[in-house]
């Protein structure tokens, strides 16, 4: 695993303002989160929602939480593999979170957010950096980042409207990743 100390935030930049512009444009025209969020039973005539639907949000919390995950989280592991291998886990989580949504998720209703790639981040960080404390809100002190993602898993589980399967797939596609780099680094570092 590298180390990059003269990072470069530009593919975080780049996806928040994609989430941000995909958000505005919802707002302006909400009917176009059917065209790209992705509804299961309607997967073989709109293909494109498996990577569209990881720009699109349902509310400003909802885009507004993740894309500060995306930063912090992405920050942190872009310095730890890169920015090529971020992207990877970035669309390779929420690919493998869309998967399991259109397996286990209700039919009829569009998947959306950015979720799963993000967990997916998580999953990463969890193997790779396993004392990195976060702030959680409204926790006033920092938390192991396994005991965060944990939580919000397990909370997904239980909330409704909330797609655990996306969630899931890339946590556990996360996990994996996270696995290969901590192994790359020890083949690399010779420990």
């Amino acid at each position: 695993m590298r180390s990059h100390s003269n990072f470069n935030l530009s593919a975080i930049w780049f996806l928040i303002a994609a989430n941000i512009l995909i958000f505005v444009v919802t707002l302006i025209r909400p009917q176009v989160i059917f065209s790209l969020g992705l509804t299961p039973a309607l997967l073989l005539r709109q293909p494109w929602t498996v990577i569209t639907n990881l720009f699109v949000h349902g509310g400003f919390s909802h885009v507004l939480f993740n894309m500060i995950s995306l930063f912090f989280l992405g920050s942190f592991l872009i310095r730890l593999v890169g920015e090529s291998d971020f992207l990877k886990v970035y669309f390779a989580g929420g690919l493998l979170g869309n998967i399991f949504y259109i397996f286990l998720g209700p039919s009829l209703t569009p998947g959306i957010g950015a979720s799963g790639a993000i967990f997916a981040l998580g999953g990463v960080l969890m193997v790779v950096a396993p004392k990195l404390r976060v702030l959680v809100f409204p926790i006033p002190f920092p938390i192991p980042l396994w005991a965060a993602m944990s939580f919000f898993l397990v909370i997904s589980f239980f909330l409704r409207g909330i797609a655990w399967q996306a969630h899931l797939g890339g946590l556990l596609l996360g996990l994996i990743a996270g696995y290969f780099f901590k192994r790359r680094r020890r083949t690399y570092y010779g420990f």
